[in-house]
């Protein structure tokens, strides 16, 4: 039997091509060459998207694959993807990954794919939507307020005043539609707020402020799983930093994971996944996703950050819980492939 030819859709326009880059690489490792093909999949910073040769996956950066694409790669057009791939393994992470866009494509292309559909893509980008759609479910998320680049151009002295009345220092400033911590800063006294809102706006044309929350942050892995959504084992997480900074998520020895949780009871360990599961619900999450949150020192659990896709680089929160479960990197890979299968053969029109 011909094996399926799976395309590792990795790079991308957004800023966290490299967190993406790590995530293809890995996964195209650990894919089972007896069920699979694998299929390389580039996507430039113009959105263009190349077959590449194992060669460049190797690559440190995309920028150094990039370089090479005219001499060593293959160029094609978005409507020739279905010629070559059976089924899209999305690596992608940011914006036009994880937001809907690449999901809308292969919904047109006619191509199944890992991770939800497009609305529910899009939900898992916007921190500011997702925490009312959490709120109106029960769920516990922290206090935040979206300030708007018209706003803070029109009248930044009373977007500071108004900032200072809701939260008093410390808070966090963040773009909206943004991951890995890009763009995120900390507030602690009236002087920062112009700097953190100036780089969120760099990203994104609106900024989340939300609330400092003091305790111990989580990441759950939640999966679908032949019908059943079930969390994996949660992790506990302890940043260098003062809080969980780009470096402190991808640069070795710079945080301390625990898995199962160390300091998190497990009857608390217990509420947090059947907390994540929920938030996974009500989101429209599909295949598989990462619900990120805190356990403050008052007893609440908060969800923070519900991803609809997860790192897959070696260290990754994903991996380290499959493990946990016993399972290796190729059979967790597998089975998201079989069940992502299986999601889209009984999907009606795109899935939602």
């Amino acid at each position: 039997m011909a094996r399926l030819r799976v395309g590792i859709i990795l790079g991308g326009m957004s800023s966290e091509r490299e967190v993406s880059l790590n995530s293809g690489r890995n996964v195209y490792d650990n894919l089972d060459r007896e069920a699979y093909e694998a299929v390389p999949v580039f996507m430039d910073l113009k959105g263009n998207l190349w077959i590449i040769p194992w060669q460049l996956i190797s690559q440190n950066t995309t920028t150094d694959i990039s370089e090479r694409l005219a001499g060593e790669a293959r160029p094609i057009g978005y409507e020739d993807l279905k010629e070559e791939i059976d089924f899209a393994f999305i690596s992608l992470h940011g914006k036009y990954g994880d937001d809907g866009c690449i999901q809308g494509l292969l919904e047109l292309l006619g191509i199944p794919y890992t991770g939800p559909g497009v609305l529910a893509s899009a939900l898992g980008m916007d921190k500011h939507i997702q925490q009312s759609i959490l709120k109106a479910e029960g769920l516990d998320v922290p206090r935040s307020h979206v300030v708007t680049i018209e706003d803070w151009r029109r009248d930044s002295r009373a977007v500071k005043n108004n900032l200072l009345t809701l939260f008093p220092p410390p808070f966090f400033v963040k773009p909206t539609r943004e991951g890995s911590s890009v763009g995120v800063r900390a507030v602690r006294e009236e002087g920062d707020i112009e700097t953190a809102l100036e780089e969120a706006f760099r990203w994104d044309l609106k900024a989340l402020v939300e609330e400092y929350l003091d305790g111990i942050e989580f990441s759950c892995i939640v999966l679908e799983d032949e019908g059943e959504v079930r969390y994996l084992d949660v992790t506990e997480i302890h940043p260098q930093s003062d809080f969980y900074t780009y470096d402190d998520k991808y640069m070795p020895g710079r945080c301390r994971k625990f898995t199962p949780p160390k300091n998190i009871p497990p009857e608390m360990t217990s509420k947090i996944g059947e907390m994540a599961v929920r938030a996974f619900k009500a989101l429209g999450f599909r295949s598989y996703g990462r619900i990120d949150g805190f356990v403050l020192k008052d007893g609440r659990i908060l969800i923070t950050d519900p991803n609809s896709s997860s790192g897959m680089a070696p260290s990754s929160f994903f991996f380290e819980q499959a493990a946990s479960a016993g399972m290796l990197p190729s059979m967790i890979i597998s089975r998201l492939i079989e069940n992502a299968l299986a999601i889209h053969r009984g999907k009606k029109g795109p899935l939602c």
